[in-house]
């Protein structure tokens, strides 16, 4: 197994099917990858939905947690029950374009023949979102990058491809998806962001706005920073 694929969903039974298909359609044949779909207690039957998709796709994993527990506790599950060295994490809402897993997953080998564990991150340039959205990510992105350091133009992203083992070795706390880059580089890696392609979303709703988003993410940037800091790297060598 090369890779796996982890994608949270909470209510998103109009968008999993086809995002499933693309995603067996679009990666290359050279990568053996599973795909694991975390229901974060979707209460819309997508779990339904799921299981029956199993059928049709053999390496299809389906996780359900009991309650509802966020985006980061999803992606700390998937990642977990992982088969593969390697992480891809992908957006349940279909605004990720799985095609952009490939060149991500080739752009990450090579990056990590140098020695320094890498994580890609994927760049939204041109955002397929409202006003309200774009704006608040741009301001967000930029309060972020000047605290944290990461140099990473957004954090928010879904699409990240990066070491399971590394990923693990991270402190978890809820909300900490939105950091993983700077916590990342923290623990002695590198990040290099790729720009991706951002699709609108069609069907569905969003989980999240304004107040969930940004008075919940400076509480937890004052967190990180604190984490950051404090930070210790030790290295030594066995004789």
């Amino acid at each position: 197994m090369d890779l796996s694929i982890i994608v949270p969903i909470f209510n998103e039974k109009e968008n999993i099917e086809d995002l499933i298909e693309e995603i067996y359609q679009s990666i290359d044949s050279f990568i053996k990858f599973e795909v694991v779909i975390i229901d974060d207690a979707s209460d819309d039957n997508s779990l339904q939905l799921l299981k029956s998709l199993k059928e049709e796709y053999s390496s299809l994993r389906i996780i359900r947690h009991e309650e509802n527990y966020g985006q980061s506790s999803a992606i700390r599950t998937g990642v977990s029950v992982a088969n593969a060295k390697w992480i891809a994490t992908i957006d349940g809402d279909g605004q990720n374009d799985p095609r952009d897993i490939t060149k991500l997953y080739k752009n990450l080998m090579e990056l990590n023949q140098n020695g320094i564990d890498t994580m890609i991150a994927g760049f939204r340039k041109v955002r397929n979102d409202n006003f309200l959205k774009r704006f608040s990510s741009r301001y967000a992105n930029k309060i972020r990058s000047m605290i944290l350091k990461d140099n990473v133009p957004d954090t928010g992203c879904g699409l990240k491809l990066f070491s399971r083992k590394i990923f693990l070795e991270l402190p978890f706390f809820d909300h900490y998806h939105r950091y993983l880059p700077a916590l990342f580089i923290s623990n002695g890696g590198q990040v290099v962001s790729i720009e991706v392609n951002h699709r609108q979303r069609i069907k569905g709703s969003s989980k999240y706005g304004f107040h969930n988003r940004f008075w919940v993410g400076i509480y937890d940037l004052i967190g990180v920073k604190w984490l950051v800091d404090r930070k210790k790297i030790i290295l030594s060598k066995e004789y």
